[in-house]
């Protein structure tokens, strides 16, 4: 009865995030009730394995007791603290510390957000104020990757790069402009390292000189494209885009709000590619999904250029919850459990999860297996020569996240026919065996849809 209340509940009040409003009404709410380590419980008592961290945040897990005390602790002594008027709490200045101890390079200055999309959105603000602070206020233009992801407020949606976030919002703006995804799979040069590279460097290149260097801000990537299908780099990509980025003083974002806590194995996946962007943004690792948090990181360099061009003045930009105490001793709490083996423990899990994921690819409907770390896609296709995704009647987001759901496994299943794996670093061997058992059954039961079956004859 409980469960029946709160599906109705649901339904006449609560405006889910990207999904079909009438879509969620007809279908129902799936109410998750407790969950510990991997797994989740949900309303009616039955368990999954998570293998999407929540939305690819909870890297430390469900249930970490010294987390929830660490917050408890903060509310009790001091649950709120502005970071305005020059106030300030020593949770969120030791976080500061602590991450810009471990950043690359000169990234020794830290703004925390509430999440993803305010950090990117305060990039913006930042790279802006530096070029007018620098004397060069034409440097307006702004550059992202199709299929990129940088967040859904209102300026992030432009640069992120995916159809539902711009349809009937009148984004991007004039001033956000694209270049084609590395995307090694479907990428028209082949899936040569070198080509692709190559291609990308050209592309953006030209786009920099169409619009004019002068004019050029920012630009903007993630180390592998997370909401965009999982699409990883080839090696050397994202240090050969920086480099071109600072030959023509372009200051380069690695928005790192997916990959950072050891997502990708390292604290930072720049760090796998030994880069020091201009600018860095987190969230979703950074208080494991616990309490919400984001953090922009800011070289030296910039930070400096902003600080001068302000002088007395305040710099004009700032949220209630920047810094939060809380948030902020959640988050000391978590890097802890990072470094005290969780980070460890991911890349032996993560080693496991790509070898599982690689022994499908004898499956008839996988295309490619693709990944880092605990960050990975399985892209399905009725035909490997030709690379034909599902057929859009086969409604693979839908139906392919219903069939892992009732195989006991929770994905991110894509509207294009690919499925996203992001699970928690603590995952036992016994979690990843699961997960890699609940695919094939899920694929095995995908490639018995009536429609795909079409597909393939």
């Amino acid at each position: 009865m409980l469960a029946n209340s709160l599906i109705e509940l649901d339904r006449a009040h609560l405006i889910h995030p990207v999904s079909s409003y009438r879509g969620h009404e007809a279908l129902g709410v799936r109410v998750l009730k407790s969950a510990k380590g991997a797994t989740v419980t949900d309303a009616s008592g039955r368990q999954l394995i998570d293998g999407f961290a929540g939305l690819w945040c909870v890297n430390a897990g469900y249930g970490h007791d010294s987390i929830v005390e660490a917050a408890a602790r903060q509310m009790r002594e001091l649950p709120y603290a502005t970071a305005y008027f020059d106030l300030g709490s020593e949770p969120a200045i030791r976080l500061a510390s602590e991450l810009a101890e471990r950043a690359p390079g000169d990234l020794n200055h830290v703004f925390f957000t509430l999440g993803g999309s305010d950090a990117v959105d305060s990039t913006i603000r930042f790279v802006r104020y530096y070029w007018n602070a620098r004397g060069e206020p034409k440097r307006d233009q702004f550059i992202s990757i199709e299929q990129g992801y940088h967040g859904s407020s209102v300026v992030g949606a432009g640069l992120t790069a995916l159809p539902a976030f711009h349809a009937g919002f009148g984004i991007p703006f004039e001033w956000q402009h694209k270049i084609p995804s590395p995307y090694p799979y479907r990428n028209p040069v082949g899936e040569d390292g070198n080509a692709i590279t190559a291609a990308s460097l050209a592309a953006l290149r030209a786009r920099i000189e169409a619009i004019g260097p002068e004019r050029v801000a920012a630009f903007y990537a993630e180390p592998i494209q997370g909401s965009g299908g999982v699409i990883v780099p080839p090696k050397g990509w994202i240090k050969a885009m920086r480099e071109l980025c600072r030959e023509y003083g372009i200051l380069f974002i690695a928005d790192e709000v997916i990959t950072g806590f050891g997502r990708t194995g390292p604290l930072f996946a720049c760090t796998d590619e030994d880069i020091v962007p201009d600018f860095m943004t987190m969230a979703k690792g950074l208080t494991s999904g616990y309490v919400p948090m984001g953090a922009v990181f800011m070289a030296d360099h910039v930070y400096d250029v902003i600080a001068d061009g302000a002088g007395a003045s305040a710099v004009g930009h700032g949220y209630t919850y920047s810094a939060h105490p809380v948030s902020a001793a959640v988050a000391l709490e978590v890097l802890k459990l990072y470094e005290d083996g969780l980070l460890e423990n991911g890349i032996k899990a993560g080693a496991r999860l790509m070898a599982g994921l690689a022994s499908l690819s004898d499956h008839p409907l996988v295309g490619d297996v693709r990944g880092r770390g605990m960050l990975a896609a399985v892209e399905l296709v009725t035909d490997k020569q030709k690379k034909t995704p599902l057929p859009a009647s086969a409604m693979p987001a839908r139906r392919v996240f219903d069939r892992a759901w009732d195989n006991g496994l929770i994905i991110r299943a894509f509207a294009h026919g690919v499925l996203g794996y992001a699970p928690p670093l603590c995952c036992t061997d016994s979690d990843i065996d699961a997960i890699l058992e609940r695919t094939r059954r899920t694929l095995d039961q995908t490639l018995d849809d009536p429609d795909v079956r079409q597909a393939l004859s």
